[in-house]
C-alpha cells in the first residue's frame, strides 16, 4: 500500500522547511513574503504527487475546518433536499463545505451524528432537531459552537438561532379557504408528534374549528412507518368518517399517502372530498386534479439559515443575542378545493 505523503515528506523532497510548505498550502505565502517562484514550485509538486491535506490536522492547527454540519429529518424528503441544496450552494460561495445526515427523528442516532461531527471539528451546526437532544445542543452552544435550528424549535435550548415558518396561521388560512368554499366537515391528518412545527399546525386547525363552529376530525399517525401502513391508516379513517367533505394533510408525504388512500376508495376530488396539503410538491401540480397546497419559502429559509450561521462564524462567541425568524407561507390554490355548489366563493 502506497504511503500517503505528508507536509514533512514534501518539505524533504523540495529541501525547504515544513513551515514554508504549510504557509504556502494555507494561502499565507504573501503574508510571509515567500517568493512567487517557490510558491509555484511547491504547488506544482503538490499537484504532481496528488497531495491531499489532512483536514482534521489542519483544523487542529488553525481552529477551523471550514466544514458545516447539517442534520435534517430525512434528506430524501423534497423539503429538506431543496433546503440542503440551497444551503450547500450558499455555504460553498463563502468558503465552506457541508456534511449532512438524516436523523429520522431518532434521538440516539442524532446524538451519535453530533458526536461524529464534533470529532470532525465542524465549525457550525444547522439542524432540524428531533426531541430529546436538548442537553447535547446546550453543550455545543456552551462550548462556543454556532448552532442554527430550523423547521422546528426546542424551547429548552437557549442561545441557538432559529428560522421557521408560521405553521399555525398557515393551517388556519387553509381552513378558512375551505370553509369559504363551502366545506364543513374537514379532517386534519397529522403526525403523532410533540415537535414544535407539528404542534403549531395542529393549533391552527383547532383555532379554526373553534372560530368557524364546525366539528373536529383529527387523525394522528406515527412517524416511523412504511408508506403502505400509512395508506392503510388513512384509508381506514376515511372509511369510518363518511361524512367528511374535505381533508388537510399536515405534511407532503402524508398528502401523497392520502392521495393513494383516496384513489383506493374511488373517491373523486373535489366532488367527494376536497384536499389541501401542507408543503407543496411537484406532484401536487401535476396530479389530476391538481392539489391545493401551502407552499413554504424554501429560498428564504435556506438563505436566512446560512446567513445567521455565517454571521456567528465570523463573530466572537456570545457576542450577540440569538435571532428567531418566522416566515410566511403561500396558499397555492388549485383544483382540489373548488367551491362547493351553493357556497359564496
Amino acid at each position: 500500500m502506497k504511503k500517503k505523503l505528508s507536509i514533512v515528506d514534501i518539505a524533504k523532497q523540495l529541501e525547504i522547511s515544513t513551515t514554508t510548505v504549510s504557509f504556502i498550502l494555507n494561502g499565507r505565502a504573501k503574508e510571509k513574503r515567500i517568493s512567487d517562484e517557490l510558491v509555484e514550485r511547491v504547488l506544482k509538486f503538490v499537484e504532481e504527487v496528488g497531495y491531499k491535506p489532512n483536514v482534521l490536522a489542519r483544523s487542529l492547527r488553525t481552529g477551523k475546518s471550514n466544514i458545516i454540519g447539517l442534520l435534517v429529518e430525512n434528506i430524501a424528503n423534497p423539503f429538506f433536499a431543496n433546503i440542503a441544496r440551497r444551503i450547500e450552494e450558499n455555504a460553498y460561495k463563502n468558503g465552506y463545505k457541508i456534511i449532512y445526515s438524516s436523523t429520522e427523528n431518532d434521538t440516539d442516532k442524532t446524538r451519535e451524528i453530533l458526536r461524529i461531527f464534533r470529532e470532525r471539528h465542524v465549525d457550525g451546526y444547522i439542524i432540524a432537531p428531533p426531541e430529546g437532544i436538548e442537553e447535547e445542543l446546550t453543550s455545543l452552544i456552551k462550548s462556543g459552537a454556532p448552532v442554527v435550528m430550523f423547521d422546528r424549535f426546542l424551547h429548552q435550548v437557549a442561545g441557538a438561532d432559529y428560522v421557521g415558518i408560521d405553521g399555525a396561521n398557515s393551517i388556519y388560512n387553509g381552513m378558512k379557504h375551505l370553509v369559504d368554499r363551502g366545506y364543513r366537515h374537514i379532517a386534519f391528518v397529522t403526525l403523532d408528534s410533540l415537535q414544535s412545527q407539528m404542534q403549531e399546525r395542529l393549533q391552527g386547525y383547532e383555532r379554526a374549528i373553534g372560530e368557524f363552529d364546525i366539528n373536529e376530525y383529527i387523525k394522528e399517525i406515527a412517524y416511523n412507518q412504511a408508506e403502505e401502513s400509512i395508506v392503510r391508516h388513512i384509508t381506514s379513517f376515511l372509511k369510518r368518517k363518511k361524512e367528511l367533505d374535505a381533508v388537510i394533510f399536515a405534511t407532503n408525504y402524508l398528502g401523497i399517502s392520502g392521495l393513494k388512500a383516496i384513489k383506493s376508495l374511488e373517491l373523486r376530488i373535489p366532488d367527494d372530498l376536497g384536499v389541501l396539503v401542507f408543503d407543496d410538491h411537484d406532484l401536487f401540480e401535476l396530479h389530476s386534479p391538481s392539489i391545493t397546497s401551502i407552499g413554504q419559502p424554501l429560498q428564504d429559509i435556506s438563505e436566512k439559515v446560512i446567513a445567521l450561521l455565517l454571521e456567528k462564524l465570523n463573530s466572537s462567541p456570545h457576542i450577540r443575542e440569538p435571532e428567531y425568524l418566522t416566515l410566511s407561507t403561500a396558499l397555492v390554490i388549485r383544483d382540489s378545493t373548488m367551491a362547493k355548489s351553493g357556497s359564496k366563493s
